[in-house]
């Protein structure tokens, strides 16, 4: 199998071989089950669909409930597609997944969704500086955008224009990033560098190679 769904529980530090200290991000990898399996014949394509978590029952719709309840399988919070898996072996429904699908030293992809942080200015969310004088008679304009478009012509403002809005809580994907450690029976994969996200916050984990 390519790919896995986890939870981020937070950052370290570990030592390589040269004694040089790497920042880490510990994450709970599985263990998932099988929910559904898709073939080009029933639904057009391939894939395997993945369920991580458990779920209260009186949390969960009566669609999903069914559609848990045909895999044969206990309410899940989070599922995931994933599209590429080696050949010669496919899954079957309540199939287990785990974090040693991975192996030490290779390198992975990991997407999730970044912290949000609401509705910012210009200053914030693009970097800008501002009008940054105070002077000659400015008043409160220091994280100001400043000019935003000409007069008579075209008399509107551009699309794309940079200014202020809704900062963070998209979908980032950080790629090529080492796997440094997994400790197998606790399904944990520590993988070199950041990932987006705040710490309990769902990702998934996939390999291209």
């Amino acid at each position: 199998m390519s790919g896995i769904i986890g939870k981020k529980i937070g950052m370290t530090s570990i030592y390589d071989d040269n004694g040089k200290n790497i920042p880490c991000t510990v994450i709970e990898a599985g263990p998932c089950v099988v929910t559904q399996v898709k073939t080009k014949k029933t639904d057009g394509y391939d894939a395997i669909q993945l369920a991580f978590d458990e779920k209260k029952d009186k949390h969960t719709t009566k669609a999903l409930k069914g559609h848990f309840t045909k895999a044969g399988v206990s309410p899940k919070k989070v599922l995931a597609e994933f599209s590429r898996f080696e050949e010669g072996h496919q899954k079957q429904y309540g199939d287990i997944l785990k974090a040693d699908i991975f192996i030490e030293g290779e390198f992975i992809d990991v997407v999730g969704i970044s912290k949000g942080k609401g509705f910012q200015g210009v200053v914030k969310r693009y970097n800008f500086k501002g009008v940054n004088d105070a002077t000659h008679g400015q008043h409160n304009r220091m994280r100001a955008p400043g000019s935003i478009g000409a007069s008579s012509w075209p008399s509107r403002v551009f699309k794309g224009m940079r200014m202020g809005g809704h900062t963070g809580r998209e979908r980032v994907k950080m790629i090529n990033l080492k796997v440094m450690k997994i400790i197998p029976d606790k399904n944990i994969v520590v993988v070199k560098g950041s990932v987006p996200g705040p710490n309990g916050s769902y990702v998934t984990l996939e390999r291209w190679s």
